[in-house]
């Protein structure tokens, strides 16, 4: 499985990642001149090789206009430069002439910002306004990202719990505690820590771009390399101030699941029903129940969950308040799983998402049941027929 490893132990910006990542391109130079070509002039890419402590590492800046922000462009500070809202930044991002998916994971990226500046600020995400100067350099960061996972295609994204830095930093708002309100809300459900250096070593940007692809936080995987590349940041703090992104081979690991299960045999369906819903939407990875026989021959029913070990305390709080249960049992298990991704394809019958998998030399694809049976319903058509005719459009 092509994997990428991201080592935030000394923290994470886009900057850094972006340099860290195209540390790894096999053509850096013509994706340079490709970046530079689609922001038409908006921002300008420059990247350049660099040593620090004895390694050589790549360093990437954004030129907007000729001026270049520093890292205090995460904070948005106010100088003569205009402001600019989520908006008018997803109108930049749809003209870019890029891949649908980059444009779309740019967009998501932008709105998990826009949205942790929404909720510190206590206003609607249209209410937010970013400083010009400081918005393009964090946008070239985000689109250059999305570009290079685009086009580096791991499987899988790993990386360490993210060290964020500790104290004071100043931004447009004032002197704020580390980390900033905004990357402590993007960071939520991330493993960090604070580390020994005193200073802002994680930006939202960088929060909300190592959010949105890792897959999983953890030590490093047993990998068979391909190439190591280190992403410098601007400051000094006398050890190296990096991100390393490590691009290899993975073999195909079990994750460790956790299911949970109880008896109920004095609670309806309905209110069964209901318990499974709510725990689906809490991220549960699967929820279903089977028929049992219980004490004094009453039919029965049992719950299962199945979870993720950090999903624990969610998933018994949710069984506990929505079932009649006073106690649930667990076991620890070891899961594989296909890789799985989805896309909306469209058709002369309409949008249809397929659902893909591939892993173990297996590759498979499906199409939704629910745009199918739209399909049948809107066509007159059966099921099985929409099917058929669906898959002669999308394989």
């Amino acid at each position: 499985m092509r994997a990428i490893y991201l080592d935030c132990s000394m923290g994470v910006a886009g900057d850094m990642l972006a340099a860290a990542l195209l540390e790894l391109h096999p053509e850096r130079q013509r994706f340079v001149d490709d970046f530079n070509s689609a922001l038409g002039g908006l921002v300008k890419l420059r990247a350049e090789r660099q040593s620090k402590q004895g390694i050589m590492g790549l360093h990437v800046t954004m030129d907007i206009g000729g001026e270049v922000e520093g890292e205090e462009h995460e904070h948005h500070e106010h100088h003569h430069h205009r402001h600019i809202g989520i908006g008018e930044i997803y109108g930049i991002i749809d003209v870019l002439p890029l891949p649908e998916k980059t444009r779309a994971d740019a967009k998501e990226v932008y709105a998990m910002i826009a949205g942790a500046e929404s909720a510190v600020h206590g206003q609607s995400m249209e209410q937010i306004h970013f400083h010009e100067l400081g918005t393009m350099d964090a946008l070239g960061d985000v689109v250059c990202v999305c570009m290079l996972m685009n086009e580096l295609a791991p499987e899988r994204v790993f990386a360490s719990p993210v060290t964020v830095g500790s104290g004071t930093v100043k931004c447009a708002h004032g002197v704020l505690l580390v980390p900033a309100p905004a990357t402590e809300r993007l960071l939520r459900g991330v493993p960090y820590q604070a580390g020994e250096i005193k200073g802002e070593l994680c930006t939202p940007t960088g929060a909300a771009l190592i959010k949105y692809y890792v897959n999983q936080f953890c030590p490093m995987p047993i990998m068979r390399t391909e190439g190591c590349g280190y992403g410098f940041g601007t400051k000094d703090f006398g050890r190296l101030n990096a991100v390393r992104a490590v691009l290899g081979e993975v073999e195909r690991q079990g994750e460790a699941v956790v299911e949970l299960r109880c008896n109920i045999d004095d609670m309806t369906g309905e209110e069964l029903g209901f318990c499974m819903e709510r725990l689906l939407e809490a991220g549960a990875l699967d929820v279903w129940t089977q028929a049992i026989g219980m004490k004094k021959s009453r039919p029965a029913v049992m719950l299962c969950c199945l979870c993720r070990e950090e999903q624990r305390e969610t998933m018994l709080r949710c069984i506990f308040e929505n079932t009649s249960t006073l106690g649930v049992r667990e076991e620890t298990m070891n899961r594989y799983a296909l890789v799985r991704q989805s896309e909306t394809l469209e058709t002369r019958l309409g949008a249809v998402q397929v659902k893909r998998a591939e892993g173990f030399g297996v590759r498979r694809s499906k199409i939704e049941y629910d745009d199918l049976a739209g399909i049948a319903r809107r066509e007159g058509i059966s099921l099985r027929e929409a099917r058929a005719r669906a898959l002669e459009e999308t394989t």
